[in-house]
């Protein structure tokens, strides 16, 4: 069985719909197992925006002045993940957004992961991704907003600092 590559992937969402509380792809970011950035941009809204959740993610409409449009960017995402083992965090958000299927044998979602869950003793919660890093890592992660690139990394030191028994 040959090994395959590892990547982590992260997405910011801002929202449309009827009061903003349909997420819609904002930012993707990709990175390979040493943090790496492979792939990183913002992404066009495809409809009206109706909240750029700026609490959280701090994204406004100038951050989408360069940005891709959907098809290209969810076409260049889709050709980074074939064939690769993915690692994130709540994973199924992200690959929503993306309107993206991956197969689940090849996703590794730390939300999900049990022992990690077990060892904090909170083995029925979806603990949140800066709480994860905070206990397991002892570093802190989106102090003031959301970031992808961040994100992806945190879950990928998450998935490494097993020294890969996950495997």
């Amino acid at each position: 069985m040959s090994k395959k590559e590892v990547v982590g992937l992260s997405c910011v969402s801002i929202g449309t719909g009827h009061g903003g509380t349909i997420s819609m792809l904002a930012r993707v970011t990709i990175v390979d197992a040493c943090g790496n950035i492979l792939y990183d941009t913002y992404v066009q809204p495809t409809s009206a925006v109706e909240s750029y959740r700026f609490a959280t993610t701090g994204l406004e409409k100038d951050h989408f002045k360069d940005a891709v449009p959907f098809d290209q960017a969810q076409l260049t995402v889709a050709r980074w993940l074939s064939g690769k083992i993915i690692v994130g965090h709540q994973l199924w958000l992200d690959l929503q957004v993306l309107g993206l299927p991956h197969p689940a044998v090849d996703t590794r979602d730390v939300s999900l992961y049990l022992p990690f869950r077990n060892t904090l003793k909170r083995p029925n919660e979806i603990l949140g991704l800066p709480t994860l890093v905070f206990l397991l890592l002892k570093r802190m992660i989106q102090e003031k907003f959301v970031d992808s690139a961040e994100n992806a990394r945190a879950a990928m030191d998450l998935y490494q600092s097993l020294g890969r028994p996950w495997e």
